[in-house]
């Protein structure tokens, strides 16, 4: 049987939405059909919709698209802090877990306001903070993130330099995703292996389809690489299980 899979970062593309151009770059569009073309061949039965530098702050694609794939996708998105608390709790209900910095690509609300943000999210609905960020930052940012409820990092950190501060957010209970290979300058497999062995629960793998100004697309080799490195009851887990624990969609 082939291995379920969870897809932790995943971008749905919409035209019928706005879009923001970021830095002279608009994406193609990526609909929810187009993806699960992609999804369905993979064994893809769970994931989560994250929303890009594009998106700002709009809310309706994200709604739209969690509807139509059903109550195993969660959605990430960015808000304001002005954001009140019954909308926050409005995107919950929606699926909604978590909230997004987006320090690469910008588009998301000012770092200076991720602590506030970051604990009122947490407060109100269990909310998570995710960070579009490269590694080679998160020694500046470390005192303020470690203090934060609970954090994941977006494709590996991205940069060799600042690993090592990535791997002591992981210790304190950082989660990264294993998604964006072709966007890091290091070796994958040892990094992977380095997170795992810090803490088993902290890798979650994804597609990060439609892999947006990625220098190298998502291909079935990422997901094989993964399978190559880790035994079957770590493979459930990076694939699987972490991400389903991370973040509890609603479909079981």
């Amino acid at each position: 049987m082939p291995v379920k899979i969870f897809d932790s970062h995943l971008h749905i593309i919409d035209y019928e939405f706005p879009l923001i151009e970021n830095n002279g770059f608009l994406p193609d569009e990526f609909t929810v059909k187009d993806y699960l073309k992609q999804a369905n061949a993979l064994n893809i039965v769970a994931g989560v919709v994250v929303s890009g530098s594009f998106q700002g702050f709009d809310q309706g694609y994200l709604l739209a698209a969690l509807k139509q794939l059903g109550p195993g996708f969660v959605g990430v998105t960015q808000l304001p802090a002005s954001t009140s608390d019954d909308e926050i709790l409005e995107l919950n209900r929606a699926g909604v877990r978590a909230l997004r910095f987006n320090l690469k690509r910008g588009g998301s609300e000012d770092i200076r306001q991720i602590e506030y943000l970051a604990q009122r999210v947490y407060e109100l609905a269990n909310w998570h903070i995710e960070l579009y960020v490269d590694s080679r930052e998160l020694d500046d940012l470390y005192a303020v993130l470690v203090k934060l409820p609970r954090i994941s990092i977006d494709h590996l950190g991205l940069s060799a330099a600042g690993f090592t501060t990535l791997l002591k957010l992981v210790a304190k209970g950082a989660r990264v995703k294993a998604t964006g290979f072709g966007r890091v300058d290091f070796d994958v497999a040892r990094a992977m292996q380095e997170i795992v062995t810090t803490n088993p629960e902290a890798l979650m793998f994804g597609t990060d389809l439609p892999c947006t100004r990625a220098p190298r697309l998502f291909q079935q080799a990422d997901l094989q690489l993964v399978q190559q490195q880790f035994a079957q009851t770590q493979c459930h887990k990076i694939l699987y299980a972490n991400a389903y624990d991370w973040y509890r969609p609603g479909f079981e």
